[in-house]
């Protein structure tokens, strides 16, 4: 009893720190983060008073007012002086000149100060979606590492990085545990103080290779619309209804078409020969032109609001940094388009582009700039809409120009940490080939000499915990699982995954060893933080503390585990409707302020939590991996599909010398392992060959040395190789015995033969597919017809919300909602109809019975599946917009 009160306490204490924890994550950050997620200003994107709603003197120290937005891309001048009209210097908002997202896939908005002479003199962050800065490292860091850029100057060239003189670079220092976001905030700075002080005259405006046109041959009849179409000279950009807020319609929100007219052929194709020399003579040498029609929707791309000496505002071109806007001096009129096949319009004009900047040689965007409705406020909120365009080559003298594109943050970052990842990737081989050949060390090792297992395993803790954890804090956590499903639904972008390689190489080995082996691997040999839990219980066992290390009662164990997986599905359903709330809940992982922040950086709570646990594990083994990790959750559940594991033998059912030894109470009351709890420690593979200590194994030792019989080795069923014929081996006699009165230990759950089973061919493979998508079986239809109608209104009402989907008239919550109901109602019909799944790979042909998270598992993981088939279907087809 003292033993349960010690475990209870110390449980309670760490209940209590959990609720700690939870009240200041889902206060705050980190240092008290308050630009995570912050609401910006209504009308910021097109308000000219820009600093009315930010806070412009905090990047301009001395400013005492400040211009309306000007140039292209917008910027604000900054005052001062003895009389206050003085011009200081420049102020711009990094969104209105790029795009660069960061870690999150969204952008770092920054107010960004910059004096006369190009130098940096202020830099805020307005707004982020960082979670990394959110929990895992203090906002304080994010400003450090903006201070650096103080003083520099636009013309450095600067990088994340060691200083290199010899190169002409200048280097910042990065935040530990946020490469990504560091090197897009880096491009973010220095992007948008090179567009403006172009703009001012700081810096040389960017000069482009003027264009050459090909002449047309002579004779050759002009190409028509569809021909041009086809060759990119002509580009098209549309805007759905529900892209901006709308209900879903067949009808554009606004279709337009556009080219470039400059091109003797293209030109002329358009607007015939006539019209078009007549266009060229009005125009100045380098000034180009370029045609814009409606085809469909109702929405003017001119503009309700234009006025007489205004500017257009609703279309504007994009060359790399540089935005063409137009005035109404800058638009001619467009009355017909003679080409072949040309559309009807409804709108249509000619812009001309006058800055010597813009060569039509090289790409471009039309940007189309509109106002999306949010739903669930009202509120429209300012959204550009572009289309790139290239003029085919085939109409340049030479062809395409070359051109240097900008290589991606995440191929920076690859770059900069080559030897690293190399490394990181040897050692995730190095560990699966290890485990791979587990047999090998088990053999070689006994309950009382375990170094030929715990060498490699040792050496792969202090790895795990020292360089791993603390050194490249690659610590995996369950925002990455939250993440990974909301891409698998929504939107998949591999740049968010590439971003962090240590991370992207750690969840492919993640992945692949789950299917292989189960959890074990990766929680119980390469886990930082798990490692770490078990080092110290391990140190512990050597001093006398030894005396207080216990493990908690099964009955209490196997009621305290499943916290861990209600944990995960919190977190996952709270993602569903808030995924920055859910960023702050997840900080229930130890994980951020362990590696990435320090226990001493961070408000007592994170601490208290995190010394706690670790106290804990002094006592207990593992005492968080087994009862609150929301990672160790999500990925113990794909574990019921493992091919791979651990071996029994018959005897372990009554046998109990594993059990009693199993730290992890992964071993019931017959012998059988779950392994969804179980670390891979190894110490029952171990029992399993050694002659010394596996009880079976020492009687029948002991049988042979006293009847002077020779000793064999031992074969992969655990037993001795029989020195007689089988059928009479006094082992596997004894085996089957046993069991003929006790559950079979090799398997989790007892042995399903279902009549799919005896099917081959096609017809199995038929068979499989209405075994995974029909839960009734022809029992059950004909046992409960109640049930069984209430199953077939349960499937026709799924499949209507994804017909209503298809049709757009569902949303994705909606759908998601009735996907999750369906697969709770799937799980229930199933214990009755269908109690089994596959053990080991889908396409095997083993099926046993199936406990509670078996089901669950299963129909969870079946059915993500097809509904992330579903959704990029309905995406891929264009019948549902998911942005």
């Amino acid at each position: 009893m003292k033993i349960e009160t010690l475990a209870r306490k110390m449980l309670t204490g760490l209940a209590l720190s959990l609720a700690a924890l939870a009240v200041q994550a889902a206060g705050q950050g980190a240092g008290g983060s308050q630009a995570y997620e912050a609401p910006l200003p209504p009308g910021l994107a097109t308000a000219k008073d820009m600093c009315a709603l930010l806070p412009c003197k905090d990047v301009f120290p001395g400013a005492t007012s400040f211009s309306e937005r000007m140039g292209q891309p917008p910027y604000v001048e900054a005052y001062g002086g003895e009389d206050g009209k003085q011009k200081l210097g420049y102020v711009m908002l990094s969104t209105d000149i790029t795009d660069t997202p960061a870690y999150s896939g969204k952008p770092v908005v920054t107010l960004i100060g910059m004096d006369t002479e190009g130098k940096y003199v202020g830099v805020k962050v307005i707004k982020h979606s960082e979670p990394i800065l959110l929990l895992g490292i203090p906002e304080s860091a994010l400003l450090d590492f903006n201070a650096q850029y103080i003083g520099k100057s636009v013309k450095d060239k600067i990088e994340v990085g060691q200083t290199r003189p010899d190169e002409g670079v200048l280097g910042v220092d990065a935040i530990s545990g946020a490469t990504v976001t560091v090197i897009a905030q880096n491009q973010v700075i220095t992007t948008s103080g090179a567009a403006v002080a172009r703009q001012v005259g700081i810096i040389e405006p960017l000069v482009r290779e003027p264009v050459r046109y090909v002449e047309p041959a002579a004779g050759q009849p002009l190409p028509d619309w569809d021909t041009l179409v086809k060759q990119g000279a002509i580009g098209k950009l549309v805007v759905k209804p529900e892209q901006v807020g709308l209900e879903k319609s067949n009808v554009p929100f606004i279709e337009l078409w556009f080219g470039s007219l400059n091109s003797p052929v293209v030109g002329p194709a358009l607007l015939g020969e006539d019209t078009w020399k007549n266009l060229m003579g009005r125009m100045k040498e380098g000034q180009n032109a370029i045609f814009i029609i409606r085809t469909a929707g109702a929405e003017s791309f001119k503009g309700s609001g234009f006025v007489r000496g205004g500017i257009y505002d609703r279309v504007q071109v994009r060359q790399d940094n540089d935005i063409f806007t137009f005035k109404d001096s800058d638009a001619v009129n467009l009355y017909t388009l003679k080409a072949k096949g040309a559309p009807k319009f409804s709108e249509s004009s000619i812009f001309i582009v006058r800055s010597p900047a813009f060569s039509a040689a090289y790409p471009w965007k039309l940007i189309f700039l509109g106002n999306k409705r949010d739903p669930a406020t009202g509120q429209r909120v300012f959204t550009v809409f572009d289309k790139g365009y290239w003029l085919p080559e085939q109409y340049l003298v030479g062809g395409h120009p070359k051109i240097a594109v900008p290589e991606a943050t995440w191929v920076k970052v690859w770059k900069q940490r080559a030897p690293q990842i190399v490394l990181f990737a040897l050692l995730l081989v190095a560990v699966t080939v290890v485990y791979a050949l587990r047999d090998h060390l088990t053999r070689r090792s006994t309950h009382k000499n375990k170094w030929p297992v715990n060498s490699f395993k040792f050496t792969f803790w202090a790895i795990f915990i020292f360089w791993v954890g603390f050194g490249l804090m690659a610590q995996p956590s369950v925002t990455q699982v939250l993440t990974w499903l909301h891409s698998l639904l929504f939107k998949w972008e591999w740049d968010l995954f590439l971003s962090d390689p240590f991370l992207f190489l750690y969840w492919i080995f993640i992945f692949v060893t789950i299917f292989l082996f189960g959890r074990g691997l990766f929680c119980g040999w390469t886990c930082p933080f798990g490692s770490i839990q078990e080092g110290l219980h391990k140190i512990a066992g050597a001093t006398p503390l030894k005396r207080y290390q216990f493990l908690p009662p099964k009955w209490l164990h196997d009621r305290l585990k499943w916290i861990k997986y209600a944990v995960f599905f919190g977190l996952v359903v709270v993602s569903l409707f808030s995924m920055g709330l859910a960023e702050k809940l997840a900080e229930v992982e130890p994980f951020k302020t362990t590696f990435l922040v320090g226990i001493t950086k961070r408000s007592w709570p994170f601490a208290t939590f995190v010394l706690v646990i670790l106290g804990l594990s002094i006592f207990i083994e593992r005492p968080y991996c087994k009862y609150v990790c929301p990672l160790g959750a999500s990925i113990a559940m794909p574990t019921t599909f493992r091919w791979f594991g651990l071996r029994r033998k018959a005897d372990c059912n009554t046998c109990k010398a594993c059990a009693k030894g199993c730290g992890a109470l992964a071993i019931d009351a017959d012998g059988r392992i779950d392994q969804r709890e179980c670390m891979h420690c190894m110490d029952c593979m171990i029992l399993y060959t050694d002659s010394a200590g596996c009880p079976p194994l020492v009687k029948e030792r002991k049988a042979r040395e006293r009847a002077g019989e020779p000793m064999t080795a031992i074969a992969r069923d655990g037993y001795y190789i029989p020195i007689v014929p089988i059928e009479e081996d006094r082992q596997r006699l004894n085996a089957q015995k046993l069991l003929s009165i006790k559950p079979d230990p090799r398997w989790p759950s007892k042995r399903a033969h279902p009549s799919v089973e005896n099917l081959h061919g096609v017809r199995r493979l038929l068979g499989e597919v209405v075994e995974h998508l029909w839960p009734f079986s022809r029992e059950g239809w004909q046992a409960s017809h109640v049930v069984v109608a209430l199953g077939v209104a349960a499937a026709l009402g799924a499949t209507l919300v994804w017909l209503l989907a298809a049709g757009g008239s569902a949303s994705p919550m909606l759908v998601i909602g009735v996907w999750f109901g369906w697969s709770v109602f799937e799980v229930l019909v199933r214990f009755k109809s269908k109690p089994y799944v596959k053990d080991g790979p889908w396409w095997g042909s083993v099926w046993r019975q199936a406990t509670v998270m078996d089901m669950i598992s299963y129909v969870g993981f079946k059915n993500l599946l097809i509904g992330a088939a579903l959704f990029w279907l309905l995406a891929f087809t264009g019948l549902w917009t998911l942005a």
